[in-house]
């Protein structure tokens, strides 16, 4: 892969950040200055920038307990999103939520930049179990627990999958 690719991908800076840091001479690969960005790297070379070794890494994950009114996007012009979350030095390439919490849930999200293992985690046909924790208004009884069994309706037509209701604790008085 070029220079400035493996450098932009490691967050270094942009593409174009990086040509302006290759064209200082402070790159060196295996020992060498390199100050073109057409220069060929392999994972396994050494890479400083400034005497600082750049380690690569294909992919990156992120643990996140999500907020309340922010977004599971990787990215919006007006609404804080997952990714606005993370240090700038952590916003890798491609990293985006596996899942996703509505704006005002908050959990445990994974934020990754490896696509095969959040097809693995996502794809329906993968039947990967999610568990959710929720406060509700009410009761919930046997009744409750058919119909989540059954798979609940939304609005007119949307029909969630079945799903497992475990009732943890009750407060009868609310």
């Amino acid at each position: 892969m070029r220079i400035d690719k493996y450098l932009a991908n490691m967050n270094v800076g942009s593409r174009k950040e990086v040509h302006g840091i290759l064209k200082k001479g402070v790159v060196t690969v295996n020992g060498k200055v390199v100050t073109t960005p057409k220069k060929q790297v392999k994972e396994t070379d050494e890479i400083t920038v400034n005497g600082n070794e750049i380690m690569y890494k294909k992919y990156h994950y992120f643990l996140l307990n999500k907020p309340k009114g922010v977004i599971s996007a990787t990215e919006d012009r007006s609404q804080r999103t997952v990714i606005s979350l993370l240090k700038p030095k952590d916003r890798y390439q491609d990293i985006a939520a596996v899942g996703r919490l509505d704006k005002d849930t908050t959990g445990l999200l994974l934020l990754t930049n490896d696509g095969p293992l959040a097809h693995e985690l996502l794809a329906p046909n993968k039947h990967v179990a999610k568990v959710y924790r929720a406060k509700i208004a009410g009761v919930a009884d046997q009744e409750t627990a058919e119909k989540f069994a059954q798979g609940l309706i939304l609005g007119d037509v949307t029909k969630l999958k079945p799903a497992k209701l475990k009732v943890l604790k009750q407060d009868q008085d609310n």
